[in-house]
C-alpha cells in the first residue's frame, strides 16, 4: 500500500510540475519585438519635458530622446503612442503598446503588475501655485482648491498624504497637467499637485508667473514599465541605458532638456 501510495504521489507532483510549466508563458518578447521591427512607447503626449507635443505637432521630450536611441541600437524603428493614462496599464496589457515610458513612477504597487527598469530620473511630487498667490507653504493652501492629473502619482501622494488632502476644499482631476496648469493661470484652482521635473522645466521655459512652495508630497523615482512577464524585453533595454550612459549619450540627451546631467542610471558597478 505504501509504494502504491508514494507512486500515486510521485505522478501528482509529476502532473502539477508539467502543468504549472504549461501555464507559465514563455518570454519571447525580445525577439517578437525584433521581428515586428517596430518599439511602441506608449506615452502621456502632454507631458513636456518628458514627452509632449512641439509646435510642429512632432512628439518630442527627453524620455522620447532616450527611446528614439534604444529603438536604434535594438536594430528597430521607434513609434510615440500617445494614450489615455488613465487607462495605460491597460493599453499595455492588450498590447497596443511595448512599454510606458514617460515619466513614470514606480511605486510597490505598480511593480506587482508591470515589469520595470531601475530607476533613470529622481522627481518630487510638488504643489504650484501662481507668484502672487502669497502661499509659500504647504500648510497655506488649506482650505483651498487643487487640482491633479487622474491616474498620476501625483493623484497617489495626495491621497497618501490624508491629513494636507483633509485640510483642501476641493480636489479637481484633470486628465493632464498643461490642463490644470491653465486652470491655475486663470484662477480656477489655488495649486496643481505635479511632479516637481515637469513643473521646473514648464515654469523656466515659458515664463509663466507661476511658483514651486516649498516641501514635497513624495520622492519618487522614474522607471520605464513593461509587461510582468516580458523581462527580455525589459533587460534588453535596460542593458542599453547602462551603454548609453557609460558612452555619455544619456548625459548629452540630460543636458539639451535640463542643461545639466540629472539622470540617475546605474552601470552595475
Amino acid at each position: 500500500m505504501k509504494k502504491i501510495a508514494i507512486l500515486a504521489l510521485t505522478v501528482l507532483v509529476g502532473l502539477s510540475l508539467s502543468a504549472c510549466k504549461k501555464q507559465q508563458k514563455i518570454d519571447n518578447s525580445l525577439e517578437e519585438l525584433k521581428s515586428r521591427k517596430v518599439f511602441v512607447l506608449g506615452l502621456d503626449d502632454s507631458f513636456p519635458p518628458m514627452g509632449f507635443k512641439n509646435t510642429d505637432n512632432e512628439i518630442v521630450g527627453f524620455d522620447i530622446d532616450l527611446a528614439k536611441e534604444v529603438a536604434e541600437r535594438l536594430g528597430v524603428e521607434f513609434k510615440a503612442q500617445p494614450i489615455d493614462w488613465d487607462a495605460k496599464e491597460m493599453e499595455l496589457a492588450t498590447g497596443k503598446i511595448d512599454c510606458i515610458w514617460n515619466g513614470l513612477t514606480i511605486t510597490p504597487e505598480r511593480e506587482e503588475a508591470l515589469a520595470f527598469t531601475k530607476p533613470y530620473l529622481n522627481n518630487d511630487q510638488v504643489l504650484v501655485v501662481r507668484a502672487d498667490s502669497g502661499y509659500t507653504k504647504m500648510e497655506d493652501l488649506a482650505g483651498k482648491t487643487v487640482g491633479v492629473q487622474s491616474g498620476s502619482s501625483a493623484q497617489d501622494a495626495l491621497d497618501q498624504n490624508e491629513d494636507f488632502k483633509a485640510s483642501l476644499k476641493k480636489v479637481i482631476s484633470f486628465k493632464d497637467n498643461l490642463t490644470a496648469m491653465n486652470d491655475l493661470e486663470i484662477k480656477g484652482l489655488d495649486a496643481v499637485v505635479m511632479d516637481s521635473i515637469v513643473a521646473s522645466y514648464d515654469i523656466s521655459m515659458t515664463g509663466k508667473p507661476l511658483a514651486i512652495v516649498d516641501g514635497s508630497l513624495a520622492k519618487e523615482a522614474y522607471g520605464v514599465a513593461f509587461r510582468k512577464n516580458d523581462l527580455k524585453l525589459r533587460d534588453a533595454v535596460q542593458e542599453i541605458l547602462v551603454e548609453m550612459s557609460k558612452d555619455g549619450t544619456v548625459e548629452a540627451i540630460s543636458r539639451k532638456w535640463f542643461g545639466r546631467d540629472i539622470a540617475v542610471i546605474d552601470d552595475g558597478e
